[in-house]
C-alpha cells in the first residue's frame, strides 16, 4: 500500500500539514503530479522510500505552504509513515471507484490514521476521494460511497487525476477545513485559557 502526507501547521505563511492514505494503486501518486505538476503518466512504478512535493496556494487570503511527501507503503516505511500521521491537520482518504475492495478497506484506512494521531480527535478534518471516475468499469456508486461517508460524518468528492477532475478542489477543501478546524481549537484554547487563569482585575471584583 502506498501513502503520501503533506507536512506542517495552518497557519499564515507556514506549512498545512495534510496526510493522505488508501490502498494500493488507488492514483494517490497520480492525484498529488497532477494537483503539483499538472501531469500526468499512466503507468507508476509503487512508490520507493520518500520524495517531496511542495506548493504554496492563497486560501481565504491565507498564504498556505504545501510539503508533499509521496512515500511507499512497504512494511519497512511503516514508521515513517507513522511520523507524518502524528503531525497532520487534515487527512485525505483515497479509494478506486473501479476496485470495489479499495472501497471496502477505507474503515481500516481511516481507522488506521485516527489511531495514530495522539489524541484521537472525533471531528479531524477528513474526506473521501473516488478517484478514477473517467473510467468505465465502475463498481462503487456514488450513492454507496456518500452513503458510507454520511455515516461518518465526513464529506466526498469524485476525481480523476487523469482528467484533472476536482484535483485542486480536493485538495482545498481539505486544507480550508483543517484551517478552519486549527482556528477553532486556538480559540477553544484561549478562552479555555481564560477560565483557568482570570485577570488580577477579576480577583479583585470577586472579593469586593
Amino acid at each position: 500500500t502506498e501513502r503520501w502526507a503533506v507536512s506542517g501547521h495552518p497557519v499564515a505563511g507556514e506549512s498545512t500539514e495534510l496526510a493522505g492514505t488508501g490502498s494500493s494503486v488507488t492514483g494517490k501518486t497520480s492525484l498529488l503530479n497532477q494537483y503539483v505538476h499538472k501531469w500526468f503518466l499512466n503507468d507508476y512504478q509503487n512508490t520507493l522510500g520518500a520524495h517531496l512535493l511542495s506548493k504554496t496556494i492563497q486560501l481565504d487570503n491565507t498564504n498556505l505552504n504545501l510539503q508533499i511527501w509521496d512515500t511507499g507503503g512497504q512494511e519497512r516505511f511503516r514508521t515513517l509513515v507513522s511520523t507524518f500521521y502524528k503531525g497532520s491537520d487534515g487527512c485525505l482518504l483515497v479509494f478506486d471507484v473501479t476496485d470495489e475492495d479499495s472501497f471496502s478497506c477505507l474503515e481500516f484506512w481511516r481507522k488506521d490514521f485516527l489511531d495514530k494521531i495522539p489524541p484521537p480527535i472525533a471531528d479531524f478534518p477528513m474526506i473521501v476521494l473516488g478517484n478514477k471516475i473517467d473510467l468505465n468499469d465502475r463498481q462503487v456508486s456514488k450513492e454507496l460511497a456518500m452513503s458510507w461517508c454520511k455515516g461518518k460524518n465526513v464529506s466526498y468528492l469524485e476525481v480523476s487525476a487523469k482528467n484533472n477532475v476536482n484535483v485542486e478542489l480536493a485538495f482545498e477543501m481539505l486544507a480550508r477545513k483543517a484551517l478552519i478546524h486549527y482556528q477553532e481549537s486556538k480559540e477553544s484554547c484561549l478562552g479555555e485559557s481564560i477560565k483557568l487563569y482570570p485577570t488580577e482585575d477579576s480577583h479583585s471584583s470577586t472579593c469586593c
